[in-house]
């Protein structure tokens, strides 16, 4: 089935709002995600389902059909092997490296892919911690954190997964030392959304804002219990 790269971008987008909710994705979270207008997504919606890649009730928003959710697994699997080779071999950003996975991740041959996992060996996150759907395209399982905003000051806490969609996070987070792996104390939690974390090996208290506490998915070291 050929598809536009146009169409691929809304089967991720769906997908990846999909796993976030666990609910029908409605089109005004598709327009924010992908900003552009509702009505631009409302026809698109008409294209996706026309092809039966989306399952669409009127007013309630879509899901995937499980070719659709195949096409999208494909395609985000094509972004994070990109962005894990981009990093570790051409000595990229990882606050660079979402935009350019976007530009190559739809013109990539199943060979190129292949063989781009076996130089990484077959890696099970990308960068940023997000999951990379493996070579049988099922969904990957989800991780297991939450947003650092959903827990007490006190606690230690490691970085699971940052979200890639921003670059400008991104390099604030970077610039702070918070990244998949690192161990943080949460100093503080405001009633306004505001996180203050310490990484574990470092002296300064670093000041997330709730835009960027949101992107950040955090869980509680092995041994701890929840």
């Amino acid at each position: 089935m050929m598809l536009s790269d146009v169409m691929e971008d809304y089967l991720k987008a769906i997908y990846q709002l999909q796993r976030e909710s666990d609910e029908r994705v409605k089109t005004s979270e598709i327009a924010a995600e992908l900003d552009v207008t509702s009505p631009t997504v409302t026809s698109m919606l008409e294209k996706l389902e026309d092809r039966e890649l989306v399952d669409r009730e009127k007013y309630h928003g879509v899901t995937l059909t499980e070719e659709g959710e195949t096409v999208a697994l494909e395609v985000i699997r094509h972004h994070r092997l990109l962005e894990a080779y981009l990093t570790e071999h051409l000595d990229y950003d990882w606050a660079e490296v979402h935009a350019e996975a976007d530009r190559l991740e739809h013109h990539i041959s199943e060979d190129f892919e292949a063989r781009v996992a076996d130089v990484l060996g077959e890696p099970d996150v990308d960068p940023h911690g997000s999951p990379i759907p493996g070579a049988d395209l099922e969904p990957p399982a989800r991780p297991d954190g939450a947003p650092i905003s959903e827990f007490t000051e006190g606690e230690t806490v490691v970085v699971e997964e940052v979200a890639d969609r921003d670059a400008d996070v991104l390099a604030y987070l970077a610039d702070h030392g918070v990244e998949p792996g690192v161990e943080l104390e949460i100093v503080e939690v405001a009633p306004f959304g505001m996180v203050t974390a310490r990484p574990i090996a470092g002296d300064d208290a670093v000041s997330l804002p709730e835009s960027v506490a949101h992107h950040v998915r955090v869980a509680q070291p092995a041994g701890v219990d929840a």
